[in-house]
């Protein structure tokens, strides 16, 4: 287990990536419950390596949602719902991380769905490098369905009470505090929760990023 600055966490996932011997593109989970600062570290990870000369592709999850009719069909605020019905990881895999892996074409699409206009996207197919990045946010990175696909693991983990006042200030002025609250403690909390007990994660991750302090991290490669 490490401490140190946020730059030197930074430096270190930079590192990790640079070890990845692949011919192909180097995928990067980045996994780790709502709020918990995967954006923004994924953000980070992918200036350092373009400042280093990599080709990097930044996607997310939020891009492969599947339409609202079908993510809520379970409630609201359903927890299985959030964890079963939320995602298309059929197309994230078919556009995105397959063509990227072994044995692809590296012709992939960043996305297939409009959160805002709850509509499907058809970006325009781009070809990757060879030895581009892809740094992929986003939540249940790790689930059965999508965990060989990665060629780096990253868990962000942050005390889950935390992740609550986060989202609270994030969607301050969109939502008030108490649908946020809600919404967090019925269907992203207690998804989280499912996932973290039947997947064990951190089990599964190159490197766990410890994430309470932001400023001053924590983190812990699987060697260790």
């Amino acid at each position: 287990m490490e401490r140190g600055t946020r730059a030197e966490l930074i430096g270190r996932l930079a590192q990790a990536v640079g070890s990845v011997a692949a011919a192909h593109p180097t995928r990067v989970a980045v996994d780790g419950p709502p709020a918990a600062g995967k954006t923004t570290l994924a953000d980070e990870l992918a200036a350092v390596l373009r400042a280093r000369g990599r080709d990097v592709v930044r996607a997310t999850i939020d891009d492969f949602l599947v339409p609202r009719a079908r993510r809520y069909r379970r409630g609201e605020y359903s927890a299985e719902g959030c964890y079963l019905d939320a995602h298309d990881h059929d197309a994230l895999t078919r556009v995105l991380l397959d063509p990227l892996g072994p044995g692809g074409d590296r012709r992939f699409q960043y996305a297939v769905y409009d959160r805002t206009a709850d509509t499907a996207l058809s970006p325009p197919v781009t070809t990757a490098a060879a030895d581009a990045v892809l740094v992929f946010d986003g939540v249940f990175l790790l689930r059965p369905e999508l965990i060989d696909r990665w060629d780096l693991r990253v868990f962000v983990s942050t005390a889950l009470e935390k992740t609550v006042d986060r989202a609270v200030l994030r969607e301050r002025g969109v939502s008030s505090p108490a649908d946020v609250r809600r919404r967090w403690r019925e269907r992203y909390l207690p998804s989280q929760q499912l996932y973290l007990a039947t997947v064990r994660p951190t089990d599964l991750a190159d490197i766990i990023v410890y994430n309470d302090e932001p400023g001053r991290p924590l983190w812990q490669t699987r060697a260790d």
